[in-house]
């Protein structure tokens, strides 16, 4: 069974609520920075921080910053850290979202603990996702993730099938999609990004979901550490933050 991650010597001064509070409130100064300039509220934008590899320490800081939402990439890290601290979905006090690529092997784990599911890109997940997610008795809110920046590393679908893949999502009655969600390509300047960005708002106001009962556009994801103000002001209601709130990642 993997283990929860612990805090170790190199990143306890990391894991201290105070600092974790400050890069928390020094973000929602940089949010409503944006939103003033894009002219819209700051109360629509949404943090999920990306609690990967960080301890548990890490997810309790962020609570008492105030953050409700952490996403994870690995299924059994996932697991472990919602048995430690239960989502909303058995009546916790956070939300998990799974936000990496999934193996179909592991779509239990998901079904079991993910309150989200921030990644579906393919018919096989979706199959996998509806049928796991029926045994457990559940819906799985979900979002559907874009190849916006057309890199073969990249997963997600590309742009042009974005819309007939949201019209076979009728097809899935335990799975309800609430939005789309998409990484740009990494650049050291957010304005090169900014075109990506603005093609997935295109691609979310275009897609009318009035007949499909398992579609709702609601929540448009983009935007991390490194471009998350350009993001919003081209209309992202969601951006995921790793480094930005606890510091830098150590990695095995």
């Amino acid at each position: 069974m993997s283990q929860i991650p612990e805090a170790t010597a190199e990143i306890q001064e990391q894991i201290e609520p105070d600092a974790v509070r400050e890069r928390v409130a020094t973000v929602r100064r940089r949010i409503e920075e944006a939103c003033r300039t894009a002219n819209r509220d700051p109360s629509e934008i949404t943090i999920v921080a990306v609690s990967k590899t960080f301890p548990m320490q890490s997810i309790a800081a962020g609570v008492a910053s105030g953050l409700v939402h952490f996403g994870e990439n690995r299924a059994r890290e996932l697991r472990d850290k919602e048995k430690a601290r239960p989502g909303r979905m058995h009546g916790g006090d956070v939300i998990w979202r799974f936000i990496g690529h999934l193996q179909t092997n592991k779509a239990k784990y998901i079904a079991r603990h993910a309150d989200w599911f921030d990644a579906l890109d393919s018919p096989r997940v979706a199959e996998a996702l509806d049928e796991r997610a029926a045994k457990n008795d559940r819906v799985l809110s979900c979002l559907v993730q874009v190849n916006i920046s057309g890199a073969d590393q990249k997963y997600g679908l590309p742009p042009e099938d974005v819309h007939t893949f949201l019209d076979n999502c009728a097809d899935y009655p335990h799975l309800h999609v609430h939005g789309l969600m998409a990484m740009a390509s990494f650049t050291e300047n957010p304005e090169d990004v900014r075109p990506q960005f603005r093609r997935m708002k295109e691609l979310f106001d275009g897609y009318d979901a009035t007949d499909n009962p398992r579609v709702d556009m609601e929540e448009l994801s983009l935007g991390m550490s490194n471009d998350f103000e350009v993001a919003i002001e081209e209309g992202s209601t969601m951006i995921r933050l790793g480094s930005s709130i606890f510091g830098p990642r150590q990695y095995d």
